[in-house]
């Protein structure tokens, strides 16, 4: 690798550290078992930072477009899950198709409510006695977006998680393996690791309607590693219904644009995505 300024190199090392540097110059790297040089010829420093704070950015863009899905899912639970009896009826083991999940739930739903410093749980649990969890929608704002993704993909009642997904723009069939997607997204950007060229293990379900949405994923790409195109889509889907004045999607069009080796393969971005109907 070429280092033009060993001085900038020794402030990327030390205050990023060289095993998170690592994971973008593996890009640059010839495969396991080639013999000579261990980079492909060409390889700088200097790319390997600009592909770092590429994905810095790209980190923020899909931060910024997750808490649209988050916050539209945990609204959505919470009205629906309220207007079922006086708002804890979420508590009834009937709603859930598998009773050891609800359970384990539960356990965990209880435990952070125990713990929770926040001001509105505190208020609940030293003015009420019964039932010892706080309202759906109190529930809602405090766990984890991963801990609600469960909670409403356990629903058994179809029509239930329906009534939850269509604020969403999206049918359940849809919605829940993309929350657990985006769970994955989220903690990637929060944790702030390689998120650009990243293979997911649990790819988000491709939805055939809207037709917009339909013919601007690509429709092939439906086995794990799931790259991050499907995902962005959905989420832009989301973000457009649930926000339409946004311009998250045009923002992140922008940027991924730019990127600086230009392999948006990688990202699972189809060659002609741009004339696709929602990047028009």
């Amino acid at each position: 690798m070429q280092i033009d300024d060993d001085a900038k190199a020794e402030y990327w090392l030390r205050h990023v550290s060289y095993y998170r540097m690592s994971a973008y110059w593996l890009y640059f790297e010839h495969p396991k078992g080639h013999q000579g040089a261990r980079f492909r010829s060409g390889t700088t420093f200097d790319r390997v930072t600009a592909l770092y704070d590429f994905d810095r950015a790209l980190r923020r863009l899909l931060m910024r477009g997750t808490e649209h899905v988050e916050v539209a899912l945990r609204g959505s639970w919470a009205y629906q899950l309220g207007l079922i009896g006086d708002g804890h009826s979420y508590l009834d083991a009937g709603l859930y198709s598998e009773r050891r999940e609800f359970h384990a739930n539960l356990s965990k739903l209880a435990s952070e409510t125990g713990w929770s410093r926040e001001t509105y749980i505190k208020h609940y649990r030293d003015a009420y006695d019964l039932p010892a969890l706080p309202p759906a929608w109190m529930v809602a704002e405090m766990m984890s977006f991963g801990h609600l993704s469960r909670w409403y993909s356990s629903l058994a009642d179809r029509s239930l998680r329906n009534r939850i997904a269509q604020p969403l723009g999206l049918p359940e069939t849809v919605l829940v393996p993309l929350i657990r997607h985006v769970t994955d997204i989220r903690n990637i950007c929060a944790h702030h690791g390689r998120l650009w060229n990243r293979g997911f293990l649990i790819p988000p379900k491709i939805a055939q309607k809207p037709e917009a949405l339909k013919n601007t994923l690509d429709q092939s790409a439906t086995q794990a590693p799931a790259k991050l195109y499907n995902g962005a889509c959905l989420i832009g889907h989301v973000v457009k219904t649930v926000a339409p004045d946004s311009t998250w999607l045009a923002d992140l069009a922008a940027h991924v644009s730019t990127h600086p080796e230009g392999d948006l393969a990688s990202m699972g971005f189809p060659a002609n995505w741009h004339q696709r109907p929602m990047w028009v």
